[in-house]
């Protein structure tokens, strides 16, 4: 089933929303020039609006789409291809989180990187 938006998280080290920017231009379509609000990136991808967020959980910077309207279905999927173009550990959720789930349900993780794909557990809070 096709989520209705998508977030990832990269690892901090030589991507920036101008890496995401080149990226997203490729698979979803022109990006518009960022926005910058506090810390808070925004731009617009083809028809998607794009949230770029530097350090949202230690280290790991949270890219958020805000659509349905993805090459994507899932935030699986997302994490995949942007290991694959930017060559940078991702990890995202591995399902749609819902609020009611419980903490340890909520610390299971995918991880991407190098070493392969593995599920993990990952306190972000």
């Amino acid at each position: 089933m096709r989520q209705p938006d998508i977030e990832i998280y990269l690892k901090d080290a030589d991507v920036d929303h101008k890496a995401i920017a080149a990226w997203l231009s490729t698979a979803l379509g022109s990006c518009s020039d960022w926005v910058q609000k506090g810390q808070t990136y925004k731009c617009q991808a083809g028809n998607v609006a794009v949230t770029w967020l530097p350090k949202a959980v230690g280290k790991w910077n949270s890219l958020y789409l805000e659509s349905d309207k993805t090459p994507w279905d899932d935030d699986i999927a997302c994490a995949r291809a942007a290991f694959a173009a930017l060559n940078v550990e991702v990890r995202c959720a591995p399902g749609t989180w819902v609020e009611e789930e419980s903490d340890d349900a909520a610390d299971r993780w995918i991880r991407i990187s190098a070493d392969g794909e593995e599920e993990i557990v990952w306190h972000t809070s």
